[in-house]
């Protein structure tokens, strides 16, 4: 049994070579990473048949892609285009962080993900030097509130208070965002460069929010609110900092779905192992496939051009004047 629970993917903020259409076509959820991807200019495995992203400028591609998982809605209420999810299923873009890290090794691009309410984080390239006074542990997050130049000096809280641990987990992932843009605003001059950028955080505290209070609730309110204007912030400072050249996205998801089987053996089972592939079906290619091929193809076609050429000329050869064999044979002959 495999259920389908919504989500919204949004994007915020996209530059001019990214085409993003306005529709309501809906996204399978294992797919983001490939958006993701192509919006860069990556390949990917499998095509994406997804009429939301079109063919943008392919020699301007983004600085940075910025994506926020936020865990609780279902939609929420920021400005951009908006698609429906299909199938949300958890994933992650360590391929794309891969890819970035692979083929831009030698100029340390800043790759960073992070999730505050589980404590992990993992930093490529130059977001060890950048973000290295960032909060990634529960304990560091609650300091960092504390300290004079935090949001909870400027942001509004309503109905949230500073003395709960929910409240003070959600604002710690407000503070995240925000410490994220301070940071880089330091320095500027990694946004600039030819490398491409990838961030990936994911918050939860919004879902702490509407399990402790409820979804009904006004602090539940309060809290979604205030994260949507968080998110336009933090979209808009991203989107600055790199010269209107990053892609910021946002997930918007009530709940991941997992798979749920149920495994059961018959009485009647029978002893022979089930073919894998019972419709005799061929294997998957993979994008390397056609490389190979035409490869292979021109190898066997020169080499059989070669010996073609090589057996003619062999065939119509005189021994007599062709051969330096059968010159220094005759040469010695007429010596004797």
């Amino acid at each position: 049994f495999l259920g389908v629970w919504g989500g919204e993917f949004s994007v915020l903020r996209s530059p001019q070579s990214v085409v993003f259409r306005d529709g309501s076509w809906p996204i399978p959820g294992e797919r983001i990473p490939d958006v993701a991807a192509l919006t860069m200019g990556f390949s990917v495995e499998e095509d994406l048949p997804w009429p939301g992203l079109g063919v943008g400028d392919l020699f301007h591609r983004p600085r940075a892609t910025v994506l926020v998982t936020v865990k609780g809605m279902d939609k929420l209420p920021v400005k951009g285009f908006s698609y429906p999810i299909e199938n949300a299923v958890p994933f992650s873009l360590d391929s794309v962080a891969n890819a970035i890290h692979t083929l831009f090794s030698e100029e340390t691009p800043v790759v960073l993900q992070l999730a505050p309410s589980e404590e992990r984080v993992y930093m490529v390239g130059k977001a060890n030097s950048v973000f290295e006074d960032l909060s990634v542990t529960l304990r560091q997050l609650r300091n960092r509130l504390f300290q004079d130049n935090s949001i909870l000096s400027s942001l509004p809280l309503n109905s949230l208070s500073r003395n709960n641990e929910v409240d003070l987990l959600f604002l710690s992932e407000l503070q995240v965002l925000h410490d994220i843009a301070s940071l880089l605003s330091r320095h500027k001059h990694l946004a600039k460069d030819h490398s491409p950028d990838l961030y990936s955080l994911e918050l939860t505290g919004l879902d702490e929010v509407g399990k402790r209070y409820g979804e009904d609730s006004q602090q539940f309110k309060d809290a979604s609110q205030i994260l949507v204007d968080s998110l336009q912030k933090f979209a808009d400072e991203m989107f600055n900092l790199y010269g209107g050249n990053a892609v910021v996205e946002v997930v918007a998801v009530k709940e991941f779905n997992s798979p749920l089987s149920r495994k059961t053996r018959s009485i009647l089972q029978s002893s022979q192992p089930e073919k894998e592939n019972p419709y005799n079906l061929a294997y998957p290619y993979n994008y390397d496939y056609s490389v190979i091929f035409n490869i292979i193809l021109w190898m066997m076609i020169g080499l059989a051009l070669a010996v073609i050429v090589i057996s003619y000329n062999l065939w119509n050869m005189d021994p007599g004047y062709d051969s330096i064999i059968y010159r220094m044979t005759n040469q010695k002959i007429r010596m004797d």
